[in-house]
């Protein structure tokens, strides 16, 4: 009998990492604005530090204020994957401090992102390990469970699949899926390289801009 909200799924399809590598240097916004802008969790989800976040998602559906499965998805994860936890959003306790954060980082973990609270926030400031939050409450956590790994989750309302590439920086977290990471890759690449050239041009002071008002006058603006 399937024992519904409390399952660990072993095996995930994970994107090869020279794939996952290509969008290490690519600005969150020039992947999202190629991805029809609506891929970036929203505001909820936030940086507590200046590490970028890039790895693959390995889900974890957890109750409210507990992390039983979150320990065991660190024990769970390869090196270069991102610990992506829907905690429900709770913001009563933290689901993971520094000593979980410690221990994924030796055991080559990329990241947290997490629809919920941390804590020892201040250690994380010194650490190259990316954590992405909704919140901070020092108030630990349970560990009785249920909860589920490698299910799909929603976290800052996006749906992360297990095996999805996640890539995040001051601005926030984007979603990729795989079969859509190379062709989107092209795609944010020229658009990164399309607006270094227009900073160029600007500084050159020679950017011309005649769209704007060619698209006030093609909308019927009127003139006064």
């Amino acid at each position: 009998m399937a024992n519904i909200g409390f399952r660990i799924f072993s095996n995930i399809n994970r994107p090869s990492i020279a794939l996952v590598e290509k969008f290490r240097n690519i600005p969150v916004a020039n992947i999202c604005d190629n991805m029809g802008r609506i891929y970036c969790m929203d505001e909820s989800i936030k940086r507590f530090n200046n590490a970028n976040l890039l790895g693959v998602a390995l889900t974890v559906k957890a109750p409210l204020g507990d992390n039983l499965m979150f320990h065991k998805a660190i024990e769970m994860a390869k090196p270069g994957d991102v610990i992506a936890v829907d905690g429900e959003g709770c913001m009563d306790h933290s689901l993971c401090g520094e000593i979980m954060m410690r221990t994924a980082i030796k055991r080559g973990i990329a990241g947290f992102l997490i629809n919920g609270c941390i804590r020892d926030v201040e250690a994380l400031m010194d650490m190259d390990f990316s954590v992405y939050a909704k919140g901070v409450q020092p108030k630990g956590p349970y560990k009785n469970g249920p909860g589920e790994i490698n299910v799909p989750i929603c976290i800052g309302g996006q749906v992360v699949l297990p095996g999805d590439i996640l890539v995040g920086d001051k601005d926030g977290v984007v979603v990729i899926r795989p079969d859509d990471a190379q062709e989107l890759y092209e795609k944010a690449s020229a658009h990164n390289e399309m607006e270094i050239e227009k900073l160029r041009k600007i500084e050159e002071g020679t950017l011309n801009k005649q769209w704007v008002d060619d698209t006030l006058i093609k909308k019927g603006c009127e003139f006064i």
